[in-house]
C-alpha cells in the first residue's frame, strides 16, 4: 500500500480521521468521483493505494475493513464504507451544506436527477467502459478503433448526455453536483481518446475537467491531455 497526503482547507477535521482507498496506478472513475468530492467538501484526508493486480484488496487486514473489499472505500472516524455513490451521498449529510460545499442539488427534483444520472453511468454504457477504458485516459494504453457495438453505445451516450445539458445551467442540475465529475469522466473516454462526439459534449467534459477538484486527481495519473 502507497499512502499520498491530500491536505485540505478544512483544519477542523485531522488528515488520519478520513481515509480513502484506491488503485495503484490511478485509474478508477469510482474513486476519482470520491477523490473529487472529498475535494470539493474541502476535506483534509489520507489517500491510501492499493495494488490490485498484486492482490492487496484480498489480504484479510483490507477484507476486515471494506465489506465489498473494492475500491473506493472509505475510512471515516473509525467506519467503513464502500461503493461510490453511496460515499458521495454520505459526505453530503455527514458535511452538510451550508458550512460544507454542496455536492448534490438542494431541490428534490434536482437530486433525482442527479442520482438518476449517476446510476446510469455506472451501470449503462458497458461497450465504451470496456474499449475505452480509464487506462487509456490516465495510463496512455493503446486504443483500437471502436466497435460497432461501441459506435452504437456511444450514439445513446451522446443524446443521453445532450438530454441532461440541454436545460442552459451547463450541468447536469441548475448547478454543478458530483454526476457532473462522473458524467464528464465518462464523455472523456471519448474525448481524450480523439473519438468524434458532439462539440457542446467535448466543451462540458474539458470545463468540468478544469475544476480544481478533478485537476488534482489528474496530477496523479499519466493524464497529458487529448490523443493528438
Amino acid at each position: 500500500m502507497v499512502d499520498v497526503d491530500c491536505q485540505m482547507s478544512d483544519a477542523s477535521l485531522m488528515k488520519n480521521d478520513i481515509v480513502l482507498y484506491g488503485n495503484r496506478p490511478v485509474t478508477s472513475p469510482y474513486v476519482m468521483s470520491v477523490f473529487v468530492a472529498l475535494n470539493e467538501k474541502g476535506l483534509d484526508f489520507q489517500f491510501e493505494l492499493l495494488d490490485l493486480g498484486a492482490g492487496e484488496q484480498h489480504t484479510s487486514e483490507y477484507v476486515a475493513r471494506s465489506v465489498t473489499n473494492r475500491v473506493p472505500t472509505l475510512k471515516i472516524e473509525g467506519e467503513y464504507l464502500s461503493e461510490s455513490s453511496a460515499i458521495t451521498e454520505f459526505l453530503e449529510e455527514r458535511f452538510a451544506p451550508g458550512k460544507f460545499p454542496r455536492l448534490y442539488p438542494a431541490d428534490l427534483h434536482e437530486r433525482a436527477r442527479v442520482r438518476m444520472a449517476q446510476a446510469l453511468i455506472r451501470s449503462d454504457f458497458m461497450p465504451i467502459r470496456v474499449e475505452r477504458s480509464t487506462e487509456t485516459i490516465f495510463q496512455n494504453a493503446a486504443i483500437a478503433p471502436l466497435s460497432p457495438e461501441a459506435l452504437e453505445s456511444k450514439a445513446r451516450l451522446e443524446r443521453i448526455a445532450l438530454a441532461l445539458l440541454t436545460h442552459g445551467s451547463g450541468y447536469v442540475a441548475s448547478e454543478f453536483s458530483i454526476a457532473d465529475v462522473d458524467l464528464a469522466t465518462l464523455l472523456q473516454r471519448l474525448v481524450a481518446n480523439g473519438d468524434n462526439i458532439s462539440p457542446l459534449l467535448i466543451e462540458y467534459a474539458n470545463r468540468i475537467w478544469q475544476r480544481p477538484s478533478v485537476t488534482k486527481w489528474l496530477a496523479l495519473t499519466k493524464y497529458q491531455g487529448p490523443r493528438s
